[in-house]
């Protein structure tokens, strides 16, 4: 029997914008660990490189859902390229500013421009979602985007590390850059999968996170991805320590491949009953999972424990984009996958600053200690919000609803 996955592809299109996405979203991977680890080679500060990945996670949280936005109101093409034009200036910026020793302001001001990189990831899932609203495939595309963003994390801080731990400090950095402008100026230039534009006189009112719902996925996912900052400042650090920095890529790509071969196996697969508890067991399982990291001490077990602690990571973000679509009206959709993106960037910053200054005061093993109290603040969250998850989504129009409903029945 074919693979649910390779009948994906047989939409016209679709093969050239996930490729496109593949190649937008490598900078989502390779550009906040290739910060640390230039500065931190640099300078010797992890709390200045620390700072510096979070500023440009929390510029892209303020600018994200804004583009993704306009996108919703004027189409991909239209918004994507400026925005991006505008990233790459900064991105170019920041390397010289560091390799020069300009001062420390600068820098920052760089990793803000940095920040309006577009959310390529929701970009992809909008396509998807046009070409297969309402069928089972969809849920089946979900799981290959979550597979894709593993891919990204697998090779990405491998790349990133290993060129600018090999080559030259800004290599990582730099190659992220080259691969945004390809990704997205080749999806941009796909205008036949590109969704159509949802005009202002027929958007729902105010902004997509005024759905319940959908607040209570992107507050606990800040929790969730202040896990993910601090795992990875952490584990440059730990690797240091042990006198094998470039190690630590590989490490974190085992991380990623953990979550990666749970999403192939979550994506085959066909669920009964609601959602939201497997999406409440996820966030649990990622919160358990960041127990073992305190107790390590050496490498080759930090590599163990991570794979282990991936393996919750793509369910719990395939399930989390299958209740974006119940919650959020479908004029708003890219806006509101790309508020869980925001969540998550927002914690990424929290946790890869905070991890810093654990880093710099106490060592790389009192850092994991960040990661583990981000877990257990993601589990409250998600366990306080979870009736409201649980409830229907308010000021949504009949055909969305009959969408939601057939969506539940498809996931059934």
């Amino acid at each position: 029997m074919p693979s649910p996955y390779l009948a994906l592809f047989a939409a016209p299109g679709s093969k050239g914008f996930s490729a496109a996405g593949l190649l937008g979203r490598m900078p989502l991977s390779m550009m906040g660990i290739g910060v640390v680890t230039m500065v931190s080679q640099l300078t010797g500060q992890y709390g200045l490189a620390g700072a510096l990945s979070a500023t440009i996670a929390l510029a892209a949280a303020v600018a994200g859902p804004q583009v993704s936005r306009l996108v919703d109101q004027y189409g991909q093409r239209r918004v994507l390229r400026p925005a991006t034009l505008i990233s790459l200036v900064a991105a170019a910026v920041l390397l010289f500013a560091a390799h020069y020793g300009w001062p420390d302001w600068t820098l920052y001001v760089a990793c803000v421009g940095i920040g309006c990189v577009p959310s390529v990831g929701a970009m992809i899932r909008a396509r998807w979602a046009a070409l297969y609203r309402g069928t089972p495939q969809l849920h089946t595309a979900y799981s290959f985007e979550s597979v894709i963003d593993e891919v990204c994390f697998i090779f990405g801080p491998i790349i990133s590390i290993g060129l600018s731990t090999a080559w030259f400090s800004e290599a990582g950095p730099l190659l992220a850059a080259c691969f945004l402008a390809v990704g997205v100026f080749w999806l941009t230039a796909q205008r036949a999968t590109e969704p159509a534009p949802h005009p202002r006189e027929h958007r729902g009112s105010g902004t997509a996170l005024r759905a319940p719902g959908l607040q209570v996925l992107v507050a606990t996912f800040v929790a969730t991805g202040a896990i993910f900052g601090a795992v990875d400042v952490v584990t440059v650090a730990f690797a240091d320590e042990q006198g094998h920095k470039g190690a630590a890529s590989v490490v974190l790509a085992l991380y990623a491949a953990g979550s990666c071969v749970a999403g192939i196996v979550f994506g085959l697969l066909r669920f009964k009953g609601a959602p939201e508890p497997r999406w409440l067991l996820g966030v649990c399982a990622m919160a358990v999972s960041m127990i073992p990291l305190l107790l390590v001490g050496n490498l080759p077990l930090l590599a163990v424990a991570l794979f282990v602690a991936g393996l919750s990571i793509a369910p719990t973000m395939i399930t989390t984009m299958s209740l974006i679509e119940q919650h959020v009206p479908r004029a708003q959709l890219t806006e509101g996958m790309t508020w869980v993106s925001t969540g998550l960037a927002v914690g990424v910053a929290l946790g890869s600053s905070v991890a810093g200054w654990v880093i710099d005061a106490a060592g790389a093993r009192a850092g994991y200690g960040v990661p583990a109290v981000s877990g257990a603040v993601a589990v409250a969250v998600g366990f306080l919000g979870y009736r409201r998850l649980s409830r229907p989504a308010p000021r949504r129009g009949g055909t969305v609803e009959q969408h939601s409903e057939r969506e539940e029945r498809h996931m059934a």
